[in-house]
């Protein structure tokens, strides 16, 4: 399942700029103080070779070679995406209150107890390396527990966007100062008294002290790490992200037991670790609405909408713009005596993304971040709903009302392309219109989804193609639509019992065309055959219209061929 991106590029430069803003500020002051079942859709049966077609069949070979040689399939690195979410989410950790003034007095340890260099840089290099082996270790047991495949059904699976939506609230307002999320003191007790036994075992019980004593900040982090690799589907994502997250946490601690002189270009600690805490409070809670707007989405709740969602958004970056300027302030903040200088610039940063956030209440696409938002089509007053091409009906076709077209009204639209919704409907307005069908396997929750439906397939040159050339097919592999008793089965090739609408879609993919991805593209004729090698998501508007021309040709040339 490939599901956003965990952060979009301008995202993961505003939280990091953040960090980096706050960081100067407290520097300033100190200085100046001192994270389908297939059984109900009919298959039309695929004709043998026959001699009449054997001039075709090498046409349509050729094509498929060519197809693979100009367009590549995109596999999105979603691991790097966990990886570098990951070491984002440590280096906020490492500015949290629990553990910044930890980093002179580790080193301290280090350089009196080492006794020679050389003992010391072995020493800290351990310690390094145990943080590491502790999270990451962390991450394989959440992937023991749960499974890859269990993982991967987290994606769209009502109860645990629920779970995680109420879970990043918690944490988000633990950060805020309403409470410490913490472990047992015995078990920091139990791992101090062994750091003090000596030898190289301590080093590795030093860590693990660090990790139970700083959990009450590290832990929300860790948290939503831990959600948002979980939620990738991916085999080795929580263990990745883990990795990410300990790396960018050890390092700051064994550089400067390196080199502690450095240490003294540091800022002091001060209020302003707070305030990275309660900043990292505001966008857990920001970002715990997605998960809330995946529930909505595929269960159909339908009162989740994008202006409510875009609403909540604008008041959270109003609340820390308000903050940052010192205008209001939690149970654990100090007093801000002046706004410096960085602070300024960093209030200055997240106005300005309420400002860019507020058309978007009256339709604009907001395309930035259009694959954190619910869809355009959920929107009840979009002032853009006049404008631009609209879908062209089949008028040919005897076919007058689309299966699960209701169902699916909210479903992210691309304005002038005529969707439909039902395997068997697309084949036969596929042999009504003589046309190749273009199957999207899309998703409610898929990231890569809506950024393929904001930057790709609204280009004049795609969008033609598409009128005018394609059938398109859109099957939605998570939705939560339950089936017909009658249609409901055990599946073939999975061995899952499949009872939802979405779970019929996605076995058709994984039986078909051994897939499971979204957004996946398949291009067939009529009879269901595969004229070109499927594609995965193409972001570059010249390779996906090549796909395109390279099916429309595969099926003028079989065409041309059976005259």
């Amino acid at each position: 399942m490939a599901t956003p991106k965990i952060f979009s590029a301008k995202i993961l430069f505003f939280v990091l700029a953040a960090f980096m803003a706050i960081g100067l500020a407290g520097a300033n002051r100190a200085r100046a103080q001192s994270s389908a079942d297939t059984s109900g859709v009919t298959f039309t049966t695929i004709p043998t070779a026959a001699d009449s077609l054997a001039v075709a069949k090498n046409q349509q070979q050729s094509i498929q070679t060519a197809a693979v040689k100009t367009i590549p399939p995109t596999k999105p690195q979603t691991l790097w995406e966990i990886f570098i979410a990951g070491f984002l989410g440590g280096f906020a950790a490492f500015l949290m209150p629990c553990i910044y003034p930890m980093l002179p007095l580790t080193v301290s340890f280090f350089t009196k107890k080492g006794g020679s260099r050389s003992r010391a840089i072995l020493q800290s290099l351990l310690y390094g390396l145990s943080i590491i082996v502790i999270y990451v270790a962390l991450g394989f047991i959440i992937t023991l527990l749960f499974g890859p495949s269990a993982l991967n059904a987290l994606a769209t699976n009502g109860i645990f966007n629920f779970f995680f939506f109420l879970l990043l609230i918690v944490f988000g307002i633990s950060f805020l100062g309403a409470f410490e999320i913490t472990l047992p003191g015995s078990l920091a007790n139990k791992l101090d008294e062994n750091s003090d036994k000596g030898g190289l075992t301590d080093i590795f019980f030093m860590a693990a002290t660090l990790a139970v004593v700083s959990f009450s900040c590290t832990g929300p982090i860790i948290g939503s790490v831990l959600v948002e690799a979980a939620t990738k589907g991916e085999r080795l994502g929580p263990a990745m992200g883990m990795l990410g997250f300990s790396l960018a946490l050890a390092l700051p601690f064994t550089v400067f037991a390196l080199f502690p002189s450095a240490l003294k270009t540091l800022p002091k600690s001060g209020g302003w670790l707070n305030s990275v805490k309660v900043i990292l409070g505001f966008i857990e809670i920001a970002f715990a609405l997605k998960f809330l707007s995946n529930v909505d989405l595929a269960y159909h709740w339908n009162w989740f909408d994008r202006e409510i969602f875009l609403s909540l958004w604008i008041a959270i970056g109003i609340l820390m713009c308000l903050y940052l300027i010192g205008k209001i302030k939690f149970s654990h903040d100090s007093d801000l005596p002046y706004l410096s200088v960085p602070r300024t610039f960093l209030s200055i940063i997240v106005f300005a993304f309420v400002i860019y956030m507020v058309p978007g209440l009256w339709g604009a696409p907001l395309k930035s971040i259009s694959a954190f938002l619910p869809p355009l089509s959920t929107q009840d007053f979009d002032l853009s709903a006049g404008f631009g091409t609209n879908a062209a009906p089949a008028a040919t076709s005897s076919i007058k009302t689309k299966k699960y077209e209701e169902l699916f009204k909210r479903l992210p639209k691309v304005k002038g392309i005529d969707d439909w919704y039902d395997y068997d409907q697309a084949i036969e307005l596929a042999k009504q219109l003589h046309k190749p069908i273009l199957i999207d396997f899309t998703g409610w929750n898929c990231v890569n989804c809506r950024k393929m439906e904001s930057n790709v397939l609204p280009d004049p040159g795609v969008l033609k193609r598409l009128k005018d050339n394609f059938v398109v097919l859109q099957l939605v592999i998570d939705d939560k639509t339950e089936l017909p008793a009658a249609e409901q089965l055990k599946s073939a090739t999975t061995g899952k019992n499949v009872t939802t609408l979405g779970g019929k879609w996605i076995d058709l993919e994984i039986s078909r065309y051994n897939s499971n991805a979204q957004p996946f593209y398949v291009i067939i004729n009529e009879n269901g055959q595969t004229l070109v090698p499927p594609q995965g998501a193409i972001f570059n508007i010249d390779g996906f219209i090549k796909y395109l021309d390279s099916g429309i040709s595969a099926y003028n040339s079989t065409n041309s061929s059976k005259k």
